[in-house]
């Protein structure tokens, strides 16, 4: 490895909710760097959240990331010729990477709606512990569970 590691950024926090977490979820929704229209498809969703959910939209959206995000995955060891899945704890900067990415993948997988009402749903789905995103965190956590005997490789 040559040189030295890349600094971590510090994100600022977002203009409406002063949070950095809304601000990593508009970065995540952005393609070809058109931020104005990722931040006004997520201020979108979130009006819609609120809207049919009567709560803030902030809460649900914390509460939606903190339900999937995942505690353990599996990853693959090459022990003695022969490939294990090897459950491990998810690092705490991954946890919340893996539940944007599920999150945003469930919302774009849906299609038919704008992508500010399939966020929105998603999201909701995903506070009350339901949905595509959920889904995929149980798969991996069933995975996980699953391949607990070799769990002892994980110390290698």
């Amino acid at each position: 490895m040559r040189g030295k590691k890349a600094p971590r950024r510090q994100l600022t926090p977002d203009p409406k909710f002063g949070n950095v977490y809304v601000t990593k979820l508009i970065n995540y929704i952005m393609l070809d760097g058109k931020k104005s229209i990722a931040r006004k498809v997520v201020y979108d969703a979130f009006d819609i959240m609120a809207e049919k959910t009567k709560e803030e939209a902030i809460d649900v959206f914390e509460k939606a990331l903190k339900n999937v995000m995942p505690s353990l995955e599996v990853k693959s060891k090459r022990v003695g010729g022969a490939n294990y899945q090897v459950p491990m704890s998810v690092r705490g900067e991954r946890r919340y990477v893996l539940a944007y990415r599920w999150l945003i993948a469930a919302a774009r997988s849906k299609k038919g709606r704008p992508m500010a009402q399939r966020l929105a749903d998603e999201l909701i789905a995903a506070s009350q512990g339901e949905g595509d995103a959920m889904k995929k965190k149980q798969d991996v956590q069933r995975m996980a569970e699953a391949n607990r005997a070799f769990a002892h490789f994980a110390r290698r």
